[in-house]
């Protein structure tokens, strides 16, 4: 309190009002093998179409991987997925030199100089689908449109010739659009018809029609009539390139370029010749802006904004590219260049060592928010990798399927069983593991196949959707919640007398019933000895409780250890906790910080020390059902209890 020295009055304010913020606890978490996409680096995922999209399409070799993450977003939109390392795995390039650039953080440290020796460009993401990949440069407003490049010379054309002679076919390239005067020696070009050229024999250039594609000359060429070439690409973008405005400014000419991405295969989009991304009018100079003031150099813009490509080397023609714009003349390429990207693989299959590496990037709580950790498959030394790192984090929970060998194309349903139980039997105690019994037949949209694939991504979503409508204390299991989606038949489909041997050994039957569907039908965790922490809605609601107060202590440090600070602690949690309370999570609590815990030596020593009792509420495992059956005259009260 401020000293006053003379009558007055003195305002002051203490604040009451925090609470305990909402924390999430569904945010699931995987890594494994993909066709495209970063290596070795979080990237958030919300939907099927985005993990398409930013990891590629599953095939024969990595379908359990992408379908344990795409069965997970089946319940939840928030997932974090880490693409693994895979031996061999290279991007492509323009210059078909295998290099692995593993996500922009590897790029940036390694290759954003231009110091890459793989060409102009390169596939921004690692593997075989990069092969399908051009890129076009138009550097110039020569490169863009040239009228009377060079002028026709052959006297014998038709409608319907395929082929026009030239004087220089060395000023074309495949691909570029021309058009024919009707006269000689003329700029006319007013028969109204444009071709492309397909291929070039010396001075003879082999046409189809632009628009459809095929057909030849739909008019008789005028022998020494003018050419008019313009760039392959010249209807994506408006004008030609010129000189910026910022440029100019500054004496700087000639330094805008387009830069045009292309599905030249057809690999991406399923089009061939599909135009990806259209950069107009980037700049050649380094320090170039944007009349909203961002960068617009083109190695820049294309780092920031491309799916596809990054650049990694200027044109070799391409004098002074990379300078600043001041007072610097950019050689304005007279041609365009068409620069297919080639010589990317995608390896061999991800090693075990490569798979842990990638599932650590999720080992740091306070970097790396997930609460719900995706097996996918793996052997038992994968799952407890998992366990371990789940067990460090404190606030994440691993979801596990066995091996695919133990049910799938097991024929006995015993043998089954029995070697799910052996699998699960080399796994530690935990009360941060889930285990349930094997495998879904699902079909596969992309390739049109039936698959089978881990129930372990639907596990983990059955949590994350349970989080949604209810809260994370209630059981995902059951009729209610537990419904697995997707699912044609289950690899093993457990007997009543099987699931309770399952369950005597932690293991969480998955179960088909007639007429009802595929229902988890277990809630236990992976912990061996009797605890509330057997259950995986104890597990989940400690872990939201211990996340939320732990969030919200953060305020209480360096403050003072007085009972001030103490009853606002107090103030923040017990409300909180009646909240919980009244969503059913626990039937009672009780907060201990006072001077009984936080005694002079705690204060000396710079802790403060809170205690929370909490009893949680239990899940309904057995329901006992007695039916009576009494004479007519017989009171019911008479045999009631």
């Amino acid at each position: 309190m401020a000293f006053q020295v003379s009558p007055g009055v003195l305002v002051q304010e203490r604040d009451l009002t925090r609470i305990i913020p909402a924390v999430s606890t569904s945010i699931g978490a995987f890594a494994g093998e993909f066709r495209k996409g970063p290596l070795d680096e979080v990237v958030s995922i919300s939907s099927e179409n985005d993990l398409v999209a930013t990891f590629g399409k599953p095939d024969s070799t990595n379908f359990e991987d992408f379908f344990s993450a795409a069965n997970f977003l089946q319940y939840s939109n928030s997932l974090r997925v880490v693409r693994a390392s895979q031996t061999n795995l290279v991007n492509a390039s323009t210059s078909g030199s295998g290099i692995q650039i593993k996500n922009t953080t590897h790029y940036q440290d390694n290759y954003a100089d231009g110091s890459g020796v793989v060409g102009t460009f390169a596939a921004r993401t690692a593997g075989a689908h990069g092969n399908s990949l051009l890129v076009s440069i138009c550097p110039s407003a020569t490169a863009y449109e040239e009228e009377g490049v060079t002028t026709v010379n052959d006297a014998s054309t038709a409608v319907g010739d395929t082929t026009v002679i030239t004087t220089d076919g060395a000023q074309f390239v495949v691909g570029d659009i021309v058009s024919f005067s009707t006269t000689a020696s003329t700029n006319d070009y007013d028969d109204g018809h444009q071709y492309r050229v397909t291929a070039i024999n010396t001075h003879t250039l082999t046409l189809v029609q632009k628009e459809s594609g095929s057909g030849g000359l739909q008019t008789a060429i005028t022998n020494g009539g003018n050419i008019r070439r313009r760039w392959k690409y010249y209807d994506s973008v408006g004008t030609g390139p010129a000189t910026s405005t910022y440029a100019s400014e500054r004496s700087g000419v000639n330094d805008e370029i387009h830069v045009v991405v292309v599905d030249e295969d057809g690999e991406v989009t399923g089009v061939p010749g599909q135009v990806l991304e259209t950069y107009e009018k980037l700049s050649k100079a380094a320090d170039a802006k944007s009349p909203q003031g961002d960068t617009n150099y083109y190695p820049d813009v294309l780092y920031a904004k491309s799916q596809y490509v990054y650049w990694m080397d200027h044109n070799t023609a391409g004098t002074n590219w990379g300078s600043n714009a001041a007072g610097t003349t950019f050689t304005a390429v007279a041609t365009p260049t068409l620069e297919s990207l080639s010589g990317g693989a995608d390896g061999s299959a991800s090693t075990a060592a490569q798979k842990k590496t990638a599932y650590e990037k999720y080992q740091d709580a306070d970097t790396v928010d997930v609460g719900l950790i995706i097996a996918g498959s793996g052997n038992g030394a994968h799952v407890d990798n998992l366990i371990t790192i789940a067990e460090n984090r404190k606030d994440a929970v691993v979801f596990a399927s066995p091996e695919r060998a133990d049910v799938v194309n097991v024929s006995n349903s015993e043998t089954q069983k029995d070697n799910v139980l052996d699998f699960y039997s080399s796994r530690g105690s935990s009360s941060y593991a889930v285990f349930d019994s094997g495998y879904k037949y699902m079909y596969d949209k992309y390739s049109d196949v039936y698959r089978f694939v881990p129930l372990n991504g639907d596990m983990a979503g059955l949590s994350a959707r349970t989080d949604l409508v209810a809260d994370s204390w209630f059981s995902p299991a059951g009729f209610n919640r537990g419904n697995v989606r997707g699912a044609v038949k289950l690899a093993f489909n457990p007997s009543k007398t099987q699931r309770d041997e399952l369950y005597m050994k932690r293991v969480n039957p998955v179960c088909t019933f007639p007429g009802q569907g595929t229902v988890l039908f277990g809630d236990k965790t992976a912990l061996s000895s009797p605890s509330a922490f057997d259950r995986i809605n104890v597990r989940r609601l400690f872990i939201t409780l211990e996340k939320a107060i732990s969030t919200a202590s953060k305020f209480q440090l360096f403050e003072f250890n007085d009972e001030f600070t103490r009853a606002n602690f107090r103030a923040i949690v017990e409300p909180f906790l009646r909240e919980v309370q009244g969503r059913r999570g626990i039937t009672d609590f009780l907060v201990v910080c006072d001077n009984t815990n936080n005694t002079g030596d705690v204060v000396d020593r710079n802790e403060f020390v809170a205690e929370i009792f909490v009893k949680p509420n239990r899940s309904i495992n057995f329901i006992k059902l007695q039916f009576v059956a009494t004479r007519t005259g017989v009171a019911f009260e008479e045999v009631a209890g």
